[in-house]
């Protein structure tokens, strides 16, 4: 028997004696999940307040069926990532991150991961995920890049500070967290840090200018 092809959890007996345990996704995603919240826990023993739960590819495990998305995958994966942070304390602020994907179409799913922070890969999307967020009413806290580390062009604050304020034009600023796109440690120190530098000061000019 082809145990790859088996869908859902069996107990067989082969070979005389011998047991095989064949499990689906879902209850291997389960077991990754119980294992992941253990060392969240130990992360929050040590006194750690936010931790970031990556779930990057998300969307890449989708059936090729839209019909089956979610029987089939968001259905047990959305839970089985609430499940990994649904010890934490009250106070514990969990963030978690999407790369690589569009998210339009998932977005509620995403919403319903029950994260207090996620950041999003936007400006190499040229932030149309602002357009997804808006019209699903998002009630995550939120921060879609404001500018795209791929490039070793540093982005100067005015650049910045201008997609802050395209940010605020779809979301609520008391929502919105000031972030770059994912994968800073592919950029040298010479392009990292005077990028946050004035990543940093774009964030300080605008909140300056919202508070008058």
């Amino acid at each position: 028997r082809d145990l790859g092809k088996v869908n859902g959890y069996i107990e067989e007996m082969m070979e005389g004696q011998k047991v095989v345990k064949v499990f689906t996704h879902e209850q291997q995603t389960q077991q990754l999940a119980l294992a992941i919240r253990d060392e969240v826990l130990d992360l929050e023993k040590a006194g750690i307040k936010v931790i970031q739960i990556d779930e990057a590819a998300l969307r890449e495990k989708l059936p090729l069926r839209k019909t089956d998305w979610h029987k089939k995958y968001l259905d047990w994966a959305i839970p089985a990532f609430r499940l990994v942070h649904s010890a934490v304390k009250p106070t514990t602020q969990i963030h978690t991150h999407m790369c690589y994907s569009e998210f339009n179409d998932i977005i509620k799913d995403i919403d319903a991961m029950d994260a207090d922070v996620i950041s999003f890969e936007a400006s190499r999307g040229d932030l149309v995920v602002l357009d997804a967020i808006h019209d699903a009413n998002f009630e995550t806290e939120a921060g879609p890049g404001v500018y795209d580390i791929h490039s070793p062009r540093i982005p100067s604050e005015q650049e910045i500070e201008d997609r802050i304020y395209e940010i605020l034009k779809k979301m609520d600023v008391e929502k919105v967290w000031i972030n770059p796109d994912c994968g800073l440690k592919t950029r040298g120190n010479a392009e990292t840090w005077p990028s946050l530098e004035n990543l940093v000061a774009a964030a300080k000019a605008v909140r300056a200018k919202l508070a008058k």
